[in-house]
């Protein structure tokens, strides 16, 4: 059997990659979140602003994912989203496949609100990236690319 020392020391492209993203992207995601929630805009709990973006791309959605999604049970999740509704951020809307179902969506006005802070936190991102050389810029993008085509446009959200 062989010893995790020298487990590890025969560590392959792919292993020294993965450590890479494990180091690299929560510190990114930190960034992210915080420039992200500090222009949530509208009064909007952060709990709120979750849910935002995860129908950004899971839209329509419905109470169960985003109970999942957020770590709730049903009932806070509910409370939840019906305050999203009362801003007119949220709108319900019944399911054309089964009448039983209620899909939740985003409404212009929270698609305006997550776009607002995405904009903000793209500028500012921008802006800490702008040390970078036309070189690094150009490999962080193709390195975005790559994970974005292996893992899907949606990994956490902010």
């Amino acid at each position: 059997m062989q010893s995790l020392h020298d487990a590890t020391n025969l560590r392959t492209p792919s292993d020294d990659c993965a450590a890479r993203i494990l180091d690299s992207v929560p510190a990114v995601m930190r960034f992210i979140r915080q420039e992200m929630r500090s222009h949530r805009g509208q009064g909007l709990s952060v709990p709120q602003f979750r849910v935002l973006a995860f129908l950004r791309f899971r839209e329509p959605a419905n109470l169960s994912d985003i109970a999942d999604h957020l770590g709730l049970m049903l009932p806070s999740a509910s409370r939840l989203v019906q305050g999203l509704v009362e801003k007119k951020m949220v709108e319900r809307e019944t399911s054309t496949t089964d009448r039983r179902a209620i899909l939740l969506r985003r409404t212009a006005q929270g698609v305006r609100t997550l776009n607002a802070a995405r904009t903000w936190t793209r500028a500012r991102l921008a802006r800490e990236l702008k040390e970078l050389s036309p070189e690094q810029a150009q490999t962080v993008t193709r390195a975005m690319d790559v994970l974005r085509q292996k893992f899907g446009a949606w990994g956490n959200d902010a």
